[in-house]
Protein backbone atom coordinates (compact mmCIF):
# COMPACT_ATOMS: atom_id res chain seq x y z
CA UNK A 1 0.00 0.00 0.00
CA UNK A 2 3.19 2.61 -0.10
CA UNK A 3 2.17 2.98 -4.19
CA UNK A 4 0.45 6.45 -4.20
CA UNK A 5 -2.52 7.52 -6.11
CA UNK A 6 -2.15 9.62 -8.84
CA UNK A 7 -3.95 12.68 -10.15
CA UNK A 8 -3.62 14.71 -13.09
CA UNK A 9 -5.47 17.93 -13.33
CA UNK A 10 -6.02 21.06 -16.11
CA UNK A 11 -5.17 23.88 -13.95
CA UNK A 12 -5.93 27.91 -15.13
CA UNK A 13 -4.43 30.72 -12.75
CA UNK A 14 -2.98 34.04 -12.41
CA UNK A 15 -0.52 33.25 -10.19
CA UNK A 16 2.49 30.57 -10.39
CA UNK A 17 1.59 27.28 -11.94
CA UNK A 18 3.70 25.96 -9.32
CA UNK A 19 2.70 27.85 -6.37
CA UNK A 20 -0.51 26.97 -6.70
CA UNK A 21 -0.26 22.99 -7.45
CA UNK A 22 1.75 22.88 -3.50
CA UNK A 23 -1.34 24.50 -2.48
CA UNK A 24 -3.44 22.08 -4.30
CA UNK A 25 -1.50 19.32 -2.96
CA UNK A 26 -1.71 20.92 0.77
CA UNK A 27 -5.43 21.54 1.07
CA UNK A 28 -6.25 17.94 -0.21
CA UNK A 29 -3.94 16.68 2.31
CA UNK A 30 -2.87 17.75 5.36
CA UNK A 31 -2.49 21.37 4.77
CA UNK A 32 -4.66 24.74 5.02
CA UNK A 33 -3.60 27.94 4.27
CA UNK A 34 -0.92 28.14 6.70
CA UNK A 35 1.14 25.79 8.81
CA UNK A 36 -0.78 24.63 11.97
CA UNK A 37 0.23 23.06 15.38
CA UNK A 38 0.82 19.63 15.22
CA UNK A 39 1.59 19.47 10.98
CA UNK A 40 4.81 18.64 12.13
CA UNK A 41 7.71 17.31 9.52
CA UNK A 42 6.88 13.74 10.62
CA UNK A 43 3.03 14.09 9.58
CA UNK A 44 4.15 15.97 6.27
CA UNK A 45 6.24 13.46 5.09
CA UNK A 46 3.50 10.83 5.88
CA UNK A 47 0.46 12.02 4.72
CA UNK A 48 0.96 15.14 2.47
CA UNK A 49 0.69 15.16 -0.99
CA UNK A 50 3.60 15.49 -3.43
CA UNK A 51 3.28 18.08 -6.59
CA UNK A 52 5.20 15.75 -9.12
CA UNK A 53 5.09 17.50 -12.41
CA UNK A 54 3.95 20.58 -13.77
CA UNK A 55 3.65 21.07 -17.56
CA UNK A 56 3.04 24.77 -18.34
CA UNK A 57 0.97 25.04 -21.38
CA UNK A 58 -0.51 28.71 -23.30
CA UNK A 59 -1.66 31.01 -21.43
CA UNK A 60 -5.47 33.11 -22.34
CA UNK A 61 -5.90 37.04 -21.54
CA UNK A 62 -9.06 36.46 -20.62
CA UNK A 63 -10.50 34.01 -17.38
CA UNK A 64 -12.59 30.90 -17.31
CA UNK A 65 -14.58 30.99 -14.68
CA UNK A 66 -15.22 34.02 -12.16
CA UNK A 67 -13.16 34.20 -9.12
CA UNK A 68 -14.25 37.06 -6.58
CA UNK A 69 -10.77 36.30 -3.86
CA UNK A 70 -8.74 37.22 -7.41
CA UNK A 71 -11.22 40.14 -8.27
CA UNK A 72 -10.49 41.58 -4.75
CA UNK A 73 -7.29 41.22 -4.78
CA UNK A 74 -7.02 42.91 -7.79
CA UNK A 75 -5.25 39.88 -9.80
CA UNK A 76 -5.82 40.26 -13.78
CA UNK A 77 -4.02 38.25 -16.17
CA UNK A 78 -2.84 36.63 -18.53
CA UNK A 79 -4.22 33.74 -17.30
CA UNK A 80 -1.83 30.58 -17.03
CA UNK A 81 -2.67 27.33 -17.83
CA UNK A 82 -1.15 23.98 -16.79
CA UNK A 83 -1.36 20.45 -16.71
CA UNK A 84 -0.28 19.54 -12.67
CA UNK A 85 0.34 15.55 -11.27
CA UNK A 86 -0.25 15.36 -7.63
CA UNK A 87 0.27 11.68 -5.79
CA UNK A 88 -1.74 11.12 -3.00
CA UNK A 89 -1.00 8.61 -0.31
CA UNK A 90 -3.25 5.87 -0.45
CA UNK A 91 -2.92 5.46 3.66
CA UNK A 92 -4.74 9.04 3.29
CA UNK A 93 -7.59 7.51 1.86
CA UNK A 94 -7.90 3.59 2.51
CA UNK A 95 -11.03 1.61 0.44
CA UNK A 96 -13.21 4.61 0.75
CA UNK A 97 -14.98 5.64 -2.36
CA UNK A 98 -16.18 8.94 -1.58
CA UNK A 99 -13.18 9.69 0.62
CA UNK A 100 -11.41 9.15 -2.58
CA UNK A 101 -13.36 11.34 -4.66
CA UNK A 102 -13.44 13.98 -2.12
CA UNK A 103 -9.58 13.46 -2.05
CA UNK A 104 -8.69 14.04 -5.77
CA UNK A 105 -12.23 15.78 -7.14
CA UNK A 106 -13.07 18.05 -3.76
CA UNK A 107 -12.63 21.84 -2.83
CA UNK A 108 -9.94 21.95 -5.27
CA UNK A 109 -12.54 23.38 -7.33
CA UNK A 110 -13.34 26.04 -5.06
CA UNK A 111 -9.71 27.12 -4.85
CA UNK A 112 -9.11 30.95 -4.82
CA UNK A 113 -5.92 30.55 -6.67
CA UNK A 114 -7.90 29.35 -9.88
CA UNK A 115 -9.77 30.87 -12.56
CA UNK A 116 -10.44 26.89 -13.72
CA UNK A 117 -9.77 23.56 -12.98
CA UNK A 118 -10.02 19.82 -14.39
CA UNK A 119 -9.53 16.37 -12.83
CA UNK A 120 -8.19 14.64 -16.15
CA UNK A 121 -6.67 11.56 -15.12
CA UNK A 122 -6.84 9.65 -12.03
CA UNK A 123 -3.99 6.60 -11.78
CA UNK A 124 -4.49 3.76 -9.13
CA UNK A 125 -1.40 0.97 -8.23
CA UNK A 126 -2.84 -2.51 -8.05
CA UNK A 127 -3.27 -3.26 -4.39
CA UNK A 128 -5.34 -0.53 -4.00
CA UNK A 129 -7.95 -1.14 -7.10
CA UNK A 130 -7.72 -4.88 -5.58
CA UNK A 131 -9.46 -3.37 -2.54
CA UNK A 132 -12.64 -2.06 -4.48
CA UNK A 133 -15.52 -4.20 -6.58
CA UNK A 134 -14.80 -5.77 -9.80
CA UNK A 135 -17.66 -5.99 -12.35
CA UNK A 136 -19.90 -9.08 -11.53
CA UNK A 137 -20.80 -9.15 -15.73
CA UNK A 138 -18.26 -6.53 -17.48
CA UNK A 139 -17.74 -7.93 -21.35
CA UNK A 140 -17.49 -11.87 -21.26
CA UNK A 141 -20.42 -12.31 -18.70
CA UNK A 142 -22.89 -9.69 -20.45
CA UNK A 143 -21.86 -12.07 -23.77
CA UNK A 144 -22.55 -15.30 -22.14
CA UNK A 145 -25.63 -14.05 -20.58
CA UNK A 146 -27.09 -12.80 -24.05
CA UNK A 147 -25.79 -15.77 -25.48
CA UNK A 148 -23.11 -13.48 -28.39
CA UNK A 149 -20.06 -14.90 -28.50
CA UNK A 150 -19.18 -12.34 -31.70
CA UNK A 151 -20.09 -9.35 -33.06
CA UNK A 152 -21.85 -5.90 -31.22
CA UNK A 153 -24.88 -6.81 -28.74
CA UNK A 154 -27.88 -4.60 -30.62
CA UNK A 155 -29.49 -2.95 -27.79
CA UNK A 156 -32.78 -0.41 -27.53
CA UNK A 157 -34.58 1.62 -25.26
CA UNK A 158 -38.31 1.74 -24.13
CA UNK A 159 -39.32 4.51 -26.06
CA UNK A 160 -42.05 6.09 -25.41
CA UNK A 161 -39.79 6.76 -22.03
CA UNK A 162 -42.29 7.35 -20.05
CA UNK A 163 -46.22 6.82 -19.91
CA UNK A 164 -46.58 2.89 -20.52
CA UNK A 165 -48.15 0.88 -18.10
CA UNK A 166 -46.45 -2.03 -16.83
CA UNK A 167 -48.72 -4.11 -19.75
CA UNK A 168 -48.34 -2.14 -22.22
CA UNK A 169 -44.12 -1.86 -21.63
CA UNK A 170 -44.08 -5.42 -21.40
CA UNK A 171 -45.98 -5.90 -24.75
CA UNK A 172 -43.28 -3.56 -26.16
CA UNK A 173 -40.55 -5.94 -24.96
CA UNK A 174 -42.28 -8.92 -26.38
CA UNK A 175 -42.08 -7.27 -29.90
CA UNK A 176 -38.65 -5.82 -29.66
CA UNK A 177 -37.01 -9.55 -28.15
CA UNK A 178 -39.15 -10.93 -31.20
CA UNK A 179 -37.45 -8.15 -32.81
CA UNK A 180 -33.88 -10.10 -32.64
CA UNK A 181 -32.50 -7.41 -30.09
CA UNK A 182 -30.19 -8.92 -27.10
CA UNK A 183 -30.36 -5.88 -25.28
CA UNK A 184 -33.06 -3.79 -23.71
CA UNK A 185 -33.38 -0.91 -20.89
CA UNK A 186 -35.61 1.28 -19.41
CA UNK A 187 -34.82 5.24 -19.79
CA UNK A 188 -33.42 7.14 -17.15
CA UNK A 189 -36.49 9.06 -16.50
CA UNK A 190 -38.57 5.56 -15.97
CA UNK A 191 -37.95 4.60 -13.06
CA UNK A 192 -40.95 3.85 -10.37
CA UNK A 193 -43.68 5.67 -11.78
CA UNK A 194 -46.72 5.58 -10.59
CA UNK A 195 -48.28 4.16 -14.24
CA UNK A 196 -45.94 1.65 -14.31
CA UNK A 197 -44.35 1.03 -10.88
CA UNK A 198 -41.38 -2.05 -10.54
CA UNK A 199 -43.82 -4.03 -8.81
CA UNK A 200 -45.67 -4.28 -11.61
CA UNK A 201 -43.29 -3.96 -14.63
CA UNK A 202 -40.74 -6.42 -13.71
CA UNK A 203 -43.07 -9.26 -13.11
CA UNK A 204 -44.93 -8.15 -16.70
CA UNK A 205 -41.57 -8.10 -18.80
CA UNK A 206 -40.10 -10.80 -17.60
CA UNK A 207 -42.94 -12.61 -18.16
CA UNK A 208 -42.61 -12.14 -22.18
CA UNK A 209 -38.52 -12.02 -21.84
CA UNK A 210 -39.33 -15.79 -20.51
CA UNK A 211 -41.38 -16.91 -23.30
CA UNK A 212 -39.37 -15.73 -25.89
CA UNK A 213 -36.52 -17.34 -24.12
CA UNK A 214 -38.48 -20.58 -23.87
CA UNK A 215 -39.68 -20.06 -27.87
CA UNK A 216 -36.62 -19.45 -28.74
CA UNK A 217 -33.50 -19.93 -26.39
CA UNK A 218 -32.68 -16.51 -26.56
CA UNK A 219 -32.15 -15.03 -23.68
CA UNK A 220 -32.26 -10.92 -24.21
CA UNK A 221 -30.88 -8.93 -21.05
CA UNK A 222 -33.21 -6.33 -19.78
CA UNK A 223 -31.79 -3.32 -17.37
CA UNK A 224 -34.65 -2.08 -15.41
CA UNK A 225 -33.77 1.30 -13.98
CA UNK A 226 -33.95 0.74 -10.08
CA UNK A 227 -32.33 4.31 -9.37
CA UNK A 228 -33.83 5.16 -5.93
CA UNK A 229 -32.41 5.29 -2.34
CA UNK A 230 -29.89 2.53 -1.23
CA UNK A 231 -32.58 0.27 0.60
CA UNK A 232 -35.12 0.23 -2.52
CA UNK A 233 -32.67 -0.43 -4.58
CA UNK A 234 -31.92 -3.45 -3.24
CA UNK A 235 -35.19 -4.41 -2.67
CA UNK A 236 -36.17 -3.37 -6.69
CA UNK A 237 -32.87 -5.97 -7.42
CA UNK A 238 -34.34 -8.49 -5.21
CA UNK A 239 -37.08 -8.89 -7.31
CA UNK A 240 -35.44 -8.50 -10.69
CA UNK A 241 -33.59 -11.77 -9.72
CA UNK A 242 -36.44 -13.43 -8.61
CA UNK A 243 -37.95 -12.80 -12.13
CA UNK A 244 -35.43 -14.27 -13.59
CA UNK A 245 -33.37 -11.42 -14.76
CA UNK A 246 -30.38 -10.34 -15.18
CA UNK A 247 -29.61 -6.83 -14.85
CA UNK A 248 -30.28 -3.62 -13.74
CA UNK A 249 -29.55 -0.08 -14.35
CA UNK A 250 -28.84 3.06 -11.85
CA UNK A 251 -28.29 6.91 -11.89
CA UNK A 252 -24.75 6.99 -10.93
CA UNK A 253 -24.76 10.92 -10.19
CA UNK A 254 -28.08 11.10 -8.70
CA UNK A 255 -27.83 7.55 -6.70
CA UNK A 256 -24.09 7.84 -5.34
CA UNK A 257 -21.59 5.88 -5.14
CA UNK A 258 -22.31 4.40 -1.44
CA UNK A 259 -25.67 3.27 -2.77
CA UNK A 260 -24.06 1.69 -5.64
CA UNK A 261 -21.07 0.29 -4.05
CA UNK A 262 -23.75 -1.32 -1.84
CA UNK A 263 -26.23 -2.53 -4.69
CA UNK A 264 -22.89 -4.03 -6.24
CA UNK A 265 -22.39 -5.75 -3.12
CA UNK A 266 -25.86 -7.24 -2.33
CA UNK A 267 -26.82 -8.43 -6.19
CA UNK A 268 -25.45 -11.06 -8.41
CA UNK A 269 -27.16 -8.94 -11.30
CA UNK A 270 -25.22 -7.07 -14.22
CA UNK A 271 -25.17 -3.50 -13.01
CA UNK A 272 -26.15 -1.03 -16.13
CA UNK A 273 -24.42 2.61 -14.98
CA UNK A 274 -26.25 5.07 -16.76
CA UNK A 275 -23.94 8.22 -16.72
CA UNK A 276 -26.95 11.27 -17.23
CA UNK A 277 -25.90 14.33 -15.83
CA UNK A 278 -21.97 14.00 -16.67
CA UNK A 279 -22.54 16.66 -19.01
CA UNK A 280 -22.82 19.31 -16.09
CA UNK A 281 -19.35 17.83 -14.78
CA UNK A 282 -17.70 18.00 -18.17
CA UNK A 283 -18.75 19.96 -21.11
CA UNK A 284 -17.02 23.21 -19.53
CA UNK A 285 -13.26 21.76 -20.82
CA UNK A 286 -11.40 23.82 -17.98
CA UNK A 287 -13.87 22.89 -15.15
CA UNK A 288 -15.10 19.70 -13.74
CA UNK A 289 -14.24 15.95 -14.81
CA UNK A 290 -12.85 13.97 -17.57
CA UNK A 291 -14.13 10.66 -18.64
CA UNK A 292 -11.27 8.67 -17.60
CA UNK A 293 -11.00 9.93 -14.15
CA UNK A 294 -14.87 9.65 -13.58
CA UNK A 295 -15.34 6.15 -14.72
CA UNK A 296 -12.65 5.24 -12.91
CA UNK A 297 -14.45 5.67 -9.94
CA UNK A 298 -17.81 4.61 -10.93
CA UNK A 299 -16.02 1.54 -12.20
CA UNK A 300 -14.41 1.13 -8.87
CA UNK A 301 -17.96 0.57 -7.35
CA UNK A 302 -18.17 -2.04 -9.51
CA UNK A 303 -20.29 -1.26 -12.61
CA UNK A 304 -20.69 -3.54 -15.66
CA UNK A 305 -21.22 -1.51 -18.43
CA UNK A 306 -20.85 2.63 -18.63
CA UNK A 307 -22.32 5.18 -21.21
CA UNK A 308 -20.63 6.56 -23.27
CA UNK A 309 -22.99 8.46 -25.64
CA UNK A 310 -22.62 7.74 -29.68
CA UNK A 311 -20.52 8.90 -32.56
CA UNK A 312 -22.06 11.33 -35.11
CA UNK A 313 -24.93 11.14 -32.39
CA UNK A 314 -27.74 13.78 -31.18
CA UNK A 315 -25.76 15.03 -27.91
CA UNK A 316 -22.73 17.42 -27.52
CA UNK A 317 -19.64 15.24 -27.18
CA UNK A 318 -17.36 15.14 -30.27
CA UNK A 319 -16.86 11.54 -31.57
CA UNK A 320 -12.85 11.57 -30.69
CA UNK A 321 -14.07 11.96 -26.67
CA UNK A 322 -17.12 9.36 -27.60
CA UNK A 323 -14.19 7.18 -28.72
CA UNK A 324 -11.45 7.98 -26.22
CA UNK A 325 -14.53 7.36 -23.19
CA UNK A 326 -14.77 4.05 -25.38
CA UNK A 327 -11.00 2.89 -24.99
CA UNK A 328 -11.04 4.11 -21.34
CA UNK A 329 -13.94 1.03 -20.50
CA UNK A 330 -11.52 -1.17 -22.41
CA UNK A 331 -8.43 -0.12 -20.26
CA UNK A 332 -7.76 -1.64 -16.90
CA UNK A 333 -7.60 0.17 -14.27
CA UNK A 334 -4.75 -1.39 -12.58
CA UNK A 335 -1.75 -3.82 -14.49
CA UNK A 336 -2.77 -7.56 -13.94
CA UNK A 337 -6.11 -7.27 -13.23
CA UNK A 338 -9.24 -8.03 -15.18
CA UNK A 339 -11.55 -5.48 -14.83
CA UNK A 340 -12.96 -4.00 -18.30
CA UNK A 341 -16.62 -2.80 -18.62
CA UNK A 342 -18.64 -3.10 -21.61
CA UNK A 343 -18.81 0.62 -23.23
CA UNK A 344 -22.65 1.78 -24.31
CA UNK A 345 -23.26 3.69 -27.36
CA UNK A 346 -26.47 5.71 -27.54
CA UNK A 347 -27.30 8.69 -28.56
CA UNK A 348 -29.29 9.07 -31.98
CA UNK A 349 -27.50 5.66 -33.21
CA UNK A 350 -28.66 3.97 -36.42
CA UNK A 351 -27.26 1.54 -39.30
CA UNK A 352 -25.57 4.88 -40.86
CA UNK A 353 -23.35 5.25 -37.54
CA UNK A 354 -22.39 1.73 -37.79
CA UNK A 355 -18.82 2.53 -39.77
CA UNK A 356 -17.68 5.26 -37.88
CA UNK A 357 -18.02 3.57 -34.38
CA UNK A 358 -16.25 -0.11 -36.01
CA UNK A 359 -13.80 2.29 -37.77
CA UNK A 360 -12.70 4.23 -34.81
CA UNK A 361 -13.01 1.47 -31.89
CA UNK A 362 -12.18 -1.59 -33.78
CA UNK A 363 -13.62 -4.25 -31.76
CA UNK A 364 -17.47 -4.81 -31.29
CA UNK A 365 -17.17 -5.82 -27.34
CA UNK A 366 -19.96 -3.21 -26.78
CA UNK A 367 -23.19 -2.44 -26.44
CA UNK A 368 -24.84 -0.29 -29.51
CA UNK A 369 -27.80 0.92 -28.49
CA UNK A 370 -30.36 2.84 -30.98
CA UNK A 371 -33.65 3.50 -29.88
CA UNK A 372 -35.35 5.62 -33.07
CA UNK A 373 -33.08 3.54 -35.23
CA UNK A 374 -34.52 0.54 -34.16
CA UNK A 375 -38.41 1.62 -33.49
CA UNK A 376 -38.62 4.05 -35.73
CA UNK A 377 -37.43 2.02 -39.08
CA UNK A 378 -40.18 2.36 -41.81
CA UNK A 379 -39.77 -1.33 -41.70
CA UNK A 380 -40.86 -1.90 -37.94
CA UNK A 381 -38.72 -2.61 -35.38
CA UNK A 382 -37.32 -6.14 -36.89
CA UNK A 383 -36.09 -4.19 -39.34
CA UNK A 384 -34.67 -1.79 -37.53
CA UNK A 385 -32.63 -4.52 -35.65
CA UNK A 386 -31.36 -6.20 -38.65
CA UNK A 387 -30.60 -2.68 -40.84
CA UNK A 388 -27.85 -2.81 -37.44
CA UNK A 389 -26.36 -5.66 -37.74
CA UNK A 390 -26.31 -5.81 -41.98
CA UNK A 391 -24.18 -2.47 -41.04
CA UNK A 392 -21.69 -3.95 -38.46
CA UNK A 393 -21.48 -7.04 -41.04
CA UNK A 394 -20.22 -4.49 -43.87
CA UNK A 395 -18.36 -2.84 -41.55
CA UNK A 396 -16.25 -5.70 -40.62
CA UNK A 397 -15.99 -6.88 -43.88
CA UNK A 398 -14.84 -3.43 -45.15
CA UNK A 399 -17.80 -2.31 -47.43
CA UNK A 400 -19.56 0.53 -48.03
CA UNK A 401 -22.99 0.77 -46.49
CA UNK A 402 -24.38 1.85 -49.97
CA UNK A 403 -23.14 -1.17 -51.77
CA UNK A 404 -24.21 -3.74 -48.68
CA UNK A 405 -27.58 -2.17 -49.22
CA UNK A 406 -27.98 -3.43 -52.52
CA UNK A 407 -28.59 -6.81 -51.24
CA UNK A 408 -29.93 -5.39 -47.79
CA UNK A 409 -33.22 -4.48 -48.31
CA UNK A 410 -33.95 -3.15 -44.33
CA UNK A 411 -30.03 -1.18 -44.45
CA UNK A 412 -31.56 0.46 -47.57
CA UNK A 413 -34.91 1.34 -46.25
CA UNK A 414 -32.46 2.88 -43.07
CA UNK A 415 -30.49 4.79 -45.72
CA UNK A 416 -32.99 5.88 -47.23
CA UNK A 417 -35.65 7.14 -44.05
CA UNK A 418 -32.34 7.86 -41.62
CA UNK A 419 -30.07 9.36 -43.87
CA UNK A 420 -32.48 12.06 -45.33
Amino acid sequence: MNAPLRATYLVETPLDPAAVAEVMAGEQSCGTFARVEGETDALRARARAVVESIDELESVAQPTLPNALLARQGRAGPYRRARVRIAYPAGNVGANLPTLAATVAGNLYDLGEVTGMRLEHLELPAAYRARFDLPRFGIAGTRAATGVAHGALVGTIIKPNVGLSARETAELVARLCAAGVDFIKDDEVCADPVHAPLAERVPAVMAAVRAHRDRTGKSVMVAFNISDEADAMRRHADLVEREGGSCVMASLNWCGFSALQSLRRHTPLAIHGHRNGFGAMSRQPLLGIGFQAYQTLWRLAGVDHMHVHGLQGKFAQDDDEVVASARDCFTPLADGIDDAVMPAFSSGQWAGTVPATWQAVGRDDLLFMAGGGILAHPGGPAAGVASIRQAWAAARAGRALEDAAQDAPELAAALRFFGR
